[in-house]
């Protein structure tokens, strides 16, 4: 099988190297990275920029230490790529906030209830994670679990999505 060339983080040796790269999913359900003799359980990040959500996916441990970094997913092998489209389709990663139907805060906690382009969602956030403004503009969330949500627009939405945001935009 062929593999790819990714920098990688040699999480024994704590430094940038490159090697091949190989994910496969396993009978326990996980995604799995192998590079040479070295296999670990990762789940999938994606990192900046987000104007291409299909580039740059960190590979994590369960300590959160990245095992690789893949910088385009076309350059892994046919059945490693199809490995990687999937993994990063169950993640979820960013949805984009098409209205904000409710947002409620409790102790800690702020609720929010949310329509995205792939459909109705509600998360959390901690009462201290405010939405970052992104450098092109819109809105950046993250919830409790890691996924993100995006609003391009916050300007362009509904008059009560805006007034649900007013606190969070300038």
């Amino acid at each position: 099988m062929e593999t790819s060339t990714v920098r990688r983080r040699d999480a024994e040796e704590g430094r940038a190297s490159v090697g091949e790269l190989r994910l496969e999913r396993r009978a326990d359900g996980r995604l799995w990275a192998v590079r040479g003799d070295v296999e670990r359980a990762v789940w999938v990040r994606r990192c900046f920029p987000w104007s291409e959500p299909a580039r740059f996916v960190s590979l994590r441990d369960d300590e959160e230490r990245e095992f690789a970094l893949v910088h385009d997913p076309g350059e892994l092998d046919a059945a490693s790529r199809q490995v990687l489209e999937e993994a990063m389709a169950a993640a979820g990663f960013v949805f984009e906030v098409t209205r904000v139907t409710a947002i409620e805060e409790e102790v800690e906690i702020r609720h929010w209830r949310v329509e995205t382009r792939q459909g109705a969602r509600s998360f959390q956030t901690r009462l201290d994670a405010w939405p970052r403004l992104l450098p092109q503009g819109g809105l950046l969330l993250r919830d409790v679990a890691g996924d993100l949500y995006h609003v391009t627009d916050p300007a362009a939405l509904d008059k009560q999505s805006r007034a649900l945001l007013w606190a969070f935009v300038d």
